[in-house]
């Protein structure tokens, strides 16, 4: 009886384990997934990858040196063009103080005598011992004399008080906007001291200010898409801060030289955008554009990870039948990366085999 249960447990082993092989020799067989030919949109884009800034962006900077005594404005103001934003007490050295003050007198003593030949000579015309010539000369170093003496006091009383002696120049220390726009940084708090903006020197900023209604994209293109794209060419810009929201835009300007950053070459690019006011867009707001080099709408497409090239020719693997594959010569489009264009040998729906990945062992 022993023998018996023996030899009926071996069989039923045997059964289990050819059982099992089957199995897994269909599994194997069957062992991929199909993907039906669709239609779809496929784009060929490149990225720029920069930031959100105003076309026009400005830095406001005093005429004269001081400190600051008032400010009118800050930062999220928008201000008209002309109005005044600073104050400027000058804070001149005692060297400064004592030249301009040595300068109107120099200029007084050279006056006192012009006025005095002047008269002189005034005088001999009258009595026509001179010729009007020679009486013209002496007016023209008369009036250099005069206007001499005018501007050194001018400077003496910016120098001390802040203001010219004229009503014209009365307000030289009162920085206005130069344009009309919204005040963006502000670099100053009262009683800082200002260098002024001069031939040979930057200047202290005091303000930056920007038009906001004209708002530009401006970034950088790898070398890699840069002959690819085109001005006048449309793009989609999306903003890190507002997700989901795209903005339009246009290719305006392409750098003609290269730069290199982080051992990239990348080029410049500008991006006019279309719809400023579809969203609330802010100076820096960082920024990604989809530069849109072809577009091809309603075509067939599949993953283009499905797709082998064996020496010039392109294939894919299709379910005839089912668990019956065969290997199909293929024609391609246009492409995004992931998904590519079919233009000759599937149809829609066909479906197409995508292979599992090989275990590496």
């Amino acid at each position: 009886m022993k023998k018996v249960f023996l030899i009926g447990g071996g069989i039923i082993v045997v059964a289990v384990v050819a059982l099992l092989l089957f199995k897994n020799g269909k599994s194997e067989q069957v062992a991929y997934k199909t993907i039906p030919v669709a239609r779809g949109t496929i784009v060929e884009k490149a990225l720029a990858v920069g930031t959100i800034t105003p076309i026009n962006e400005i830095q406001v900077k005093s005429k004269i040196a001081g400190n600051v005594k008032a400010i009118h404005a800050d930062v999220g103001d928008w201000i008209e063009e002309g109005k005044y934003l600073v104050d400027i007490i000058p804070d001149p050295t005692p060297l400064e103080i004592t030249e301009a003050r040595r300068n109107v007198e120099i200029s007084q003593v050279g006056f006192d005598r012009a006025k005095r030949e002047y008269d002189r000579q005034k005088a001999l015309l009258e009595k026509k011992l001179i010729s009007e010539q020679a009486f013209e000369n002496q007016k023209t170093d008369y009036e250099e004399a005069e206007l001499r003496l005018k501007l050194n006091k001018e400077k003496l009383s910016l120098i001390e008080k802040g203001r010219s002696g004229t009503e014209t120049n009365a307000l030289e220390t009162k920085v206005k906007a130069p344009i009309t726009g919204t005040i963006l940084e502000k670099f100053v708090n009262v009683g800082d001291p200002v260098v002024p903006l001069t031939t040979y020197q930057a200047g202290t900023p005091i303000f930056t200010i920007a038009d906001m209604s004209e708002l530009i994209f401006r970034g950088t293109i790898d070398e890699i898409d840069v002959g690819k794209v085109k001005i006048g060419m449309p793009a989609e810009i999306k903003i890190g801060a507002l997700p989901g929201n795209i903005v339009e835009g246009t290719v305006s300007r392409i750098s003609p030289k290269a730069r290199k950053e982080d051992n990239a070459t990348l080029f410049d690019i500008e991006i006019n955008i279309s719809n400023p006011d579809s969203v609330q867009l802010r100076a820096g707001y960082s920024a990604n554009a989809d530069i849109i080099i072809k577009r091809a709408k309603d075509v067939l497409q599949i993953p283009e990870r499905l797709v082998t090239f064996e020496n010039d020719s392109t294939f894919v693997e299709v379910e005839t039948a089912p668990e019956s594959v065969e290997k199909k010569p293929i024609t391609l489009g246009l492409s995004d990366g992931v998904n590519a264009e079919v233009t000759e040998g599937l149809a829609e729906s066909t479906l197409v085999v995508e292979r599992p990945p090989k275990v590496i062992e």
